[in-house]
């Protein structure tokens, strides 16, 4: 999603979990395991702080970067954010075979699942400039009303059709 809205506004597409795995020759479960979740999040504020320095970017984050403060407020006033909001089944449903995620391997995947997004959606709404139901479109349509909110406010002039 994050990488069809770069190519769109011609911006080069950063993923800060991506970032992260690149930055330390080591994947995210691995990572979690050696150093713990506030081990990962201290690698995690220092990408985002780094990439949020960089223009013409789109970054797209992990979940859970809205949990520090810090990371909310790098994040709002060094771009624009749009939070692509999706329920917790719909979630559920794009996550569930994802061995990428460690804190979903739990016994009760579904139920953590639910109760990050309890944690975690009001920490993006107050950070995020637009909030843009995802839904069912597709990857175009999502990436067709990103662009759209980011023209009606002036964020960006037309942006070229794909």
């Amino acid at each position: 999603m994050g990488r069809a809205v770069a190519r769109r506004l011609d911006r080069t597409f950063f993923d800060s979990d991506h970032e992260i795995e690149a930055r330390t020759g080591a994947r995210i479960p691995v990572i979690f395991e050696l150093e713990g979740e506030a081990g990962f999040r201290d690698r995690e504020t220092q990408v985002i702080a780094d990439l949020t320095q960089r223009e013409n970017i789109v970054l797209a984050t992990g979940g859970g970067a809205v949990l520090r403060p810090e990371n909310r407020d790098c994040l709002k006033s060094n771009g624009i954010v749009v939070y692509l909001r999706a329920n917790p089944h719909d979630l559920w449903l794009r996550t569930r075979k994802d061995k990428n995620r460690p804190l979903l391997q739990t016994e009760d995947p579904k139920g953590r699942l639910e109760a990050l997004y309890e944690v975690r959606d009001p920490l993006y709404r107050e950070c995020a400039d637009f909030v843009i139901e995802t839904g069912r479109p597709s990857v175009n349509g999502l990436v067709n009303m990103v662009l759209m909110q980011l023209e009606l406010a002036g964020v960006i002039a037309k942006p070229l059709q794909a």
